[in-house]
Parts: structure tokens; sequence; C-alpha cells
């Protein structure tokens, strides 16, 4: 224990020391408190939770969502010309000049670009017994072609090119499409060069006699609008992936225009022809 401490006075005696300023603690204690409980005073008086939600929060909240999917909608293009602009620069224009008839009256058809290499896949009927046939590329380039393959029971054929184009750009395959599925047909119908139409998948495994009298088995069929000049041209998905090559439309009453029902080669059949890519 410290010994107690003393002062001693001018005048020699001891005094006690002076004790130190207790009413100012007391003061600072008291602000302090003070202080916590008007704290806690408005906290208590604030409310516990957001504000409840008005009428035009409501309205503002709405038009806002609307204006957002408005503008999704303005910069997403629709899936006909996403397909479009995905299959455009492998689409090829095949015309075909047969023994005895005149230029006028040759064959026109649709291709597509399917490798690398510059194959072109379309239906056989198209170039099946011509003497000469000719393609003409997205970019404008024309070229003389052969047939090198072909698969008479499912109505197709590949042609080998004389001349490419620069950039060679081969379509996008896909897998088979579901009954129901959206699913669009590019070609040259009636002479209207690059034109689409869009239907959906109205079944599948249907079988055929064409025209021709050729019985083909395990086609697609579909309702997008297909005509002569329709023959060997995609069947594009959403995505503008190749499902099939269109092959023959139903023609019951022996019309040369469309009525109602297409039918195309599923790809993974079709690319068989030339070996390529299948999924």
């Amino acid at each position: 224990m410290r010994p107690t401490e003393t002062t001693t006075s001018p005048g020699g005696l001891d005094v006690e020391p002076t004790p130190p300023p207790r009413r100012r603690r007391v003061l600072l204690v008291g602000g302090a408190v003070a202080v916590v409980l008007v704290a806690l005073a408005v906290w208590l008086l604030l409310p516990s939770g957001p504000p409840p939600l008005t009428q035009a929060d409501v309205d503002r909240a709405v038009q806002q969502g609307i204006e957002q999917a408005r503008e999704v909608e303005r910069s997403t293009p629709p899936a006909a010309t996403a397909a479009f602009e995905a299959i455009a620069p492998s689409l090829v224009t095949v015309t075909a000049q047969f023994p005895g008839v005149a230029p006028a009256d040759g064959g026109l058809g649709t291709g597509v670009v399917i490798n690398g290499d510059g194959s072109v896949l379309t239906a056989l009927h198209v170039v099946q017994g011509a003497a000469q046939v000719q393609v003409a590329f997205a970019d404008g380039t024309s070229a003389g072609a052969r047939v090198v393959a072909a698969q008479p029971a499912d109505d197709v054929a590949v042609l080998a090119v004389d001349r490419l184009p620069e950039v060679v750009v081969p379509a996008v395959m896909a897998g088979p499409p579901a009954i129901g599925e959206t699913v669009f047909a590019v070609g040259n119908p009636l002479g209207l060069t690059s034109s689409l139409t869009a239907g959906v998948v109205s079944g599948s495994g249907r079988a055929i006699t064409s025209e021709h009298g050729v019985a083909i088995d395990g086609l697609i069929q579909f309702d997008a609008a297909v005509n002569p000049g329709s023959s060997g041209g995609p069947l594009l998905n959403s995505a503008g992936q190749v499902v099939g090559i269109v092959t023959a439309l139903a023609n019951p009453a022996h019309q040369d225009f469309f009525v109602g029902i297409g039918f195309a080669v599923p790809i993974e059949t079709a690319g068989g022809a030339a070996g390529g890519p299948q999924q």
C-alpha cells in the first residue's frame, strides 16, 4: 500500500491533499446518458420497415418493366432474321440444263455448302440427267458443277464445284427437330431467289412417293411454304442450323404449287452422301 501523501504548507504545517473535481465527472457521465436516451427515443420513433407501396409505386414499376422488355425486343432480331443471316453465306442457287430442253426451260433448285472444300448438297431430282449444272454462291461467284455422289433412295446429291468463292462458309448442321418446332425453308421458289418461309414441323418419319416415282421414307413433314425451285434447299431450326434438305411437297391434286405440306430429308441422312459432319 502506498503511504498517504501529505503536503507541507509554507508555514511548515502538514495539510491533507485537495480532493479531485468529482462534479465535472458526474456532468460528463450524465451528458453521455442523455445522448444515449435521445438516440434510443429517435430509434423507437422510426418506422420498423420500408414504407408501404402506393398505387403510384406499382404503376411506375410496371411501366419500367414494360420499357425494359421493349428495349430487349428492339435489340433482339426475330428468330427468322437470325436464321436467315446464319445460312445466307452458305446458300447456293443450282441451275440445270437438260438435253433437248431450251435454256429458258432448264431446271432451277437450291443447294447448301456443307463442308470446307465447297461441296454442295442438293436434291438429286434437281440435277439428275442434266447435261450441264451451274451454281451461284452467295457472293455472286458462278461456276460449273458436277454430281460426285448421290443417294437415290433419299433424293440427295453432292456437287463438286469447278471454282470456289474466296471465302467458303459451310452451313452448321443440327439434329432432328421435334414435332411442333419452328422451322424455316430457304430457297428459290418459283425463281424468287433467297426466299425464306416459316412454319412448324408437323410430322416425322413420313414416307412418300415422289413425282419421279421414287419411294422415300424417314422424312420430316413441315408446313412452311415450298414451291418448284425450293428443292435442295436447307430446312433450318431457329438457330439457322440445317436440320433437313427440302425434297418434295405434298401434291395430291398434281398442282405445280404448294398445297400446305412439304417434306425434307433429315440432314443426318442427307449429309451421309458426302460423309459430311453429322450431329
